[in-house]
């Protein structure tokens, strides 16, 4: 029987908080507890906005744990399980899966450059390694390559294979995985701006990076899309609309962690090659907060 996932609503893809060059568990769980009680559907830690290529294996692990531990089971913890590497992406996904991971998200091997056979292989061989549901990550920006439809229904054969984190901004792909997998393939978007669209064409929720700084907002969003309430979904959107362009003025997650340093929530600490944000970003990520209604 395939793994079946029925993630719905806004998924936070949580920043990692640093503190002194090491990580800041006690920011880390506090801000698990906060989206948990603004209305947070599900988090995802250690992915792209996790800063999951600078953390060491060990560092990776502990914030996994630490999200599973603090969530409570209150709401689905999807860990970031991915690498270039299968045999790294496996031991990172038998890790998730040991600590109590409601799902995986693995992404697809970035820089390797591997065709879509090798992609497919990559993904079964995590498959077959464990026991729990696995999202594809498809984010061609990021990653350089980007899983065909076909590949996509190929995977979803395999039992488990649940669903995707789509970051390829492409309306039109959410209807052409849906026709191809039909509706209990699990469609999530990776893209904050385009998430209008895609429910509109179908989609589930959204792995969302300006969740992190609108919590509350972006559930609500959610919820009044599943209500049918699209006057008030729209109004919403409008609402967030600058944060989700502002956010990515540059590389995410360094205009998120400015953001949430206003909210006092945790330090603007990155790691290199991560860098703090200029002047004229912080001005459009501060405008963009004031017209959400986030600060004054």
């Amino acid at each position: 029987m395939a793994a079946k996932t029925k993630f719905r609503g806004s998924f936070t893809a949580l920043v990692t908080p640093f503190k002194n060059g090491s990580l800041d568990e006690a920011a880390f769980r506090s801000l698990v507890n906060w989206q948990i009680s603004e209305g947070t559907n599900g988090l995802v830690p250690v992915g792209t906005t996790g800063e999951s290529p600078t953390l060491s294996h060990d560092e990776h692990k502990k914030v996994v744990e630490w999200c599973i531990a603090e969530a409570k089971g209150r709401v689905p913890v999807v860990a970031g399980a991915g690498s270039n590497s299968t045999k790294e992406a496996i031991e990172l996904a038998q890790h998730a899966e040991k600590a109590g991971a409601d799902a995986v998200l693995v992404v697809t091997p970035y820089y390797n450059k591997p065709t879509q056979e090798g992609m497919y292989q990559h993904f079964k061989a995590i498959n077959d390694a464990i026991g729990i549901p696995i999202i594809i990550y498809n984010i061609p920006p990021r990653s350089v390559i980007d899983m065909s439809v076909d590949t996509m229904k190929r995977l979803w054969e395999l039992k488990n294979i649940a669903g995707v984190k789509d970051a390829t901004a492409s309306m039109v792909r959410v209807s052409q995985q849906r026709a191809a997998m039909g509706e209990d393939f699990n469609q999530l978007s990776g893209e904050d701006a385009t998430i209008l669209g895609y429910m509109a064409h179908g989609g589930h929720g959204c792995i969302s990076v300006t969740s992190n700084v609108a919590p509350r907002l972006c559930s609500e969003f959610q919820a009044a899309w599943a209500k049918g309430d699209t006057k008030a979904a729209l109004a919403i959107h409008d609402k967030l609309m600058p944060l989700h362009n502002n956010l990515f003025i540059e590389s995410n997650p360094a205009p998120i962690k400015y953001a949430m340093s206003l909210l006092g929530k945790l330090d603007e600490t990155l790691r290199l090659p991560m860098v703090p944000v200029t002047e004229p970003t912080r001005v459009a990520v501060r405008s963009a907060m004031v017209h959400a209604g986030l600060i004054n």
